[in-house]
């Protein structure tokens, strides 16, 4: 599929109520499929809110559970794929994952577990998630998407990764709060540009324990202009096209791939392990 319609569905979970929460998702993707869109985007654990701490272990289900399957029934009802952020039990009771989940219309198609979790000022990711280790590109009927969460934006390399593994399109859900807002609309116009790749940022709403989120999500092409931009600050939903066409045609004039150096991707990897 040459081109398809991507909606990034903005909105404020209700704080730790996984029902609440897929019945918005609900309304949200019918919207999207209102507007002909074939896959809807959420933001960074959308199932359940950011701000939960313990209850997160209580929260937290593996990817055959009852929301992903609450999440199947809604995509195979409007046609639509849909991609959202839960907590994610491992096969280890107690062991949870910060997860991006993809599914398609015939059901669960992939998940991402975030990799890098910050933990500083009022972050405290660490202290409930273990990291993930796997950069994930999932094959789709809507072509191969990449994934990633949030603060892994700060790290190039994640991105350069799935591009290199075939990443047609970069997904990056998120929970920024507004002080962080020049940084994430800086990161993910350069990881396009970088990467001549397709980047939708999706990011949530609304006010956590005094945690208040920008929104501003929004869908880039090859060469970071914007296809689509949501609000600030309130709840939103665009939809964007994406041509992948046109990945071809950037990457002749901006050949960053071809040019690309592996041996100072090894060096980085050995001063990484000195820092």
């Amino acid at each position: 599929m040459a081109k398809i319609s991507v909606a990034l569905a903005q909105f404020s979970p209700k704080q730790c109520d996984k029902n609440h929460n897929i019945k918005t998702m609900e309304e949200w993707v019918e919207k999207a499929r209102h507007r002909k869109a074939d896959m809807v985007i959420f933001p960074e654990l959308s199932l359940t809110g950011y701000v939960c701490r313990d209850l997160f272990y209580n929260l937290a289900e593996p990817v055959d559970g009852p929301s992903v399957k609450a999440m199947e029934k809604v995509a195979r009802d409007n046609s639509i794929h849909v991609i959202f952020g839960m907590p994610e039990e491992s096969g280890t009771k107690g062991v949870i994952y910060n997860s991006c989940v993809v599914i398609g219309t015939t059901g669960f198609l992939g998940r991402y577990r975030k990799m890098h979790l910050p933990t500083a000022t009022v972050f405290e990711e660490k202290r409930y998630f273990r990291p993930g280790y796997e950069p994930t590109v999932v094959n789709t009927p809507l072509g191969r998407i990449g994934l990633t969460i949030c603060y892994d934006l700060f790290f190039p390399e994640i991105v350069r990764l799935l591009v290199a593994d075939g990443a047609q399109l970069v997904v990056c859900v998120s929970v920024s709060p507004g002080v962080r807002r020049d940084y994430f609309e800086t990161f993910t116009k350069a990881r396009a540009m970088e990467n001549s790749v397709f980047l939708a940022y999706v990011n949530r709403v609304g006010i956590e324990d005094g945690l208040q989120f920008w929104g501003g999500s929004h869908l880039l092409n090859p060469n970071g202009e914007t296809l689509a931009r949501a609000k600030y600050d309130v709840e939103d939903l665009v939809v964007g096209q994406v041509d992948y066409d046109e990945l071809k045609r950037v990457r002749t004039f901006l050949p960053t791939l071809r040019d690309l150096r592996p041996d100072l991707l090894e060096k980085l990897s050995e001063k990484a392990k000195t820092i």
